[in-house]
């Protein structure tokens, strides 16, 4: 019986797996794994999670996994990532994403001569705002609307400007970023310390990598490509019909928590700001900012819906998508899949490196599965701490780069929203997106492998 719960996981995660490659309802496939292996542990007789609340009644108490679920993940984790979307949203609707990607577009033109160099110039760019909008689909959106027509111009084909558009997005990175948010909530580490003393000097030297390898693969891939054009592909880019200073508001909550942060200590005393509440803070700045702007109260007043339509938007796909991961994971400690997994490393003889590589590739083979890095991070990051406890290492050693990697295995996948929608836009197909991404990114995997554990 001791392996029985083991194998019983390992044969529902492929069962997910294939569903999920078959393109089933992820929340619905993980969501029903996730009770089924929590049934299948109690008829075992194995050792099952905790509940605050047991209703005194086995049949019923399954079900109120969903419901502690939904209370821990809306009260904490989920409450901050649907004020992101909702900020998200709100910033995209009256125009300051577009004067920050327009800015940020600027530099881009310097480099006219030089085609695929100017391509690789967005990864590193995109990122930066990527750290600011943290939606890869949002952003990603954005810069085929903005930076995809420019580097057309500039002599770039279809295939090279939107692989490097959706490896901008690649790094889920920042206090903004909900696999962020995430990662410091099992790490049980400030997010701002997270994100500049330990994601910031992993992503740099792998950002290069990125460069280096989609400079030389998609130059391969392009020789005997003729650039395609669309028919605006010769009109100048088109300036945002609001103030520059716009540019600022998506900027507004990164500083406000760094300023805030326990790492910079600018102000005496005990001020902590999290970022939900900066999120609603930068809310009402941008609020002011347009009652200034247009000096129409009534319509200022009315945009705010579009916040809370954002905020419900993230509710249903990623928060809910959290609480049936939760469920997942739930059903996979149950079974005792951390125990085998840990088992199996010692039987190949594994040590605490051989288990953080296993867990990272498993994560991102899983992103390229899923379609989503945070449905794949969210149901094995919080199996972690247990994990680094039994090997003797720091939680961090091991949720970093699978941080990274979920992140990055979504960028690979013919399944994911940003893929296909980037897709759609450059009339290309998914597949060929994937096949310009996927040597990219197992060369960064591998040397983040290298780089982080030896």
């Amino acid at each position: 019986m001791t392996y029985l719960g083991p194998i019983v996981s390992l044969i529902v995660v492929v069962i997910v797996a294939i569903l999920l490659l078959k393109r089933y309802y992820p929340h619905a496939v993980l969501l029903i794994a996730g009770l089924m292996m929590l049934i299948t542990a109690e008829i075992f007789g194995l050792a099952m999670p905790e509940l605050r609340n047991p209703t005194g009644f086995t049949g019923f108490d399954f079900f109120t996994y969903i419901k502690e679920s939904f209370v821990k993940t809306n009260g904490g984790v989920g409450l901050m990532i649907m004020a992101i979307g909702g900020f998200v949203a709100y910033i995209k609707s009256i125009g300051a994403s577009d004067a920050l990607v327009h800015l940020a577009m600027k530099p881009l033109k310097l480099l006219k001569k030089h085609p695929q160099l100017t391509a690789v110039c967005l990864i590193p760019i995109g990122q930066i705002l990527f750290v600011c909008i943290p939606s890869a689909a949002g952003l990603s959106l954005l810069l085929m609307a903005s930076a995809f027509p420019i580097l057309l111009k500039l002599g770039v084909t279809r295939l090279s400007a939107v692989s490097v558009i959706t490896c901008s997005t690649a790094f889920g990175i920042g206090p903004a970023s909900a696999i962020t948010a995430s990662a410091t909530k099992i790490a049980e580490q400030d997010s701002i310390s997270y994100f500049l003393t330990e994601q910031i000097p992993l992503v740099l030297p792998l950002t290069i990598v990125l460069m280096i390898v989609y400079f030389f693969v998609n130059r391969h891939f392009d020789k005997g490509t003729s650039v395609g054009h669309t028919g605006n592909d010769s009109q100048p880019d088109v300036k945002p019909n609001v103030p520059v200073v716009y540019a600022f508001i998506p900027l507004f909550p990164m500083v406000l928590l760094i300023v805030f942060s326990d790492l910079l200590r600018l102000f005496p005393g005990s001020i902590k700001l999290d970022t939900t509440t900066a999120m609603f803070i930068s809310l009402f700045v941008a609020l002011i900012f347009e009652l200034v702007r247009t000096r129409d109260i009534k319509k200022v007043m009315l945009s705010l819906s579009v916040f809370w339509s954002g905020m419900g938007n993230i509710f249903k796909t990623v928060v809910t998508l959290i609480i049936a991961a939760d469920i997942f994971a739930k059903g996979l400690i149950a079974l005792g899949f951390i125990e085998g997994l840990i088992s199996a490393s010692h039987g190949f003889g594994f040590g605490a490196i051989g288990i953080g590589v296993a867990m990272v590739t498993m994560i991102f083979l899983a992103s390229m599965l899923m379609g989503s890095g945070n449905a794949s991070f969210f149901a094995f990051g919080p199996l972690i701490p247990e994990i680094a406890t039994k090997f003797g290492i720091t939680t961090t050693k091991i949720i970093l780069p699978m941080n990274l990697a979920a992140s990055m295995g979504r960028t690979v996948s013919p399944v994911a929203g940003v893929i296909i929608a980037t897709a759609e836009l450059a009339e290309v197909s998914p597949m060929d997106i994937v096949k310009r991404n996927l040597i990219p990114f197992i060369s960064a995997l591998i040397v983040m492998l290298i780089y982080h554990f030896i």
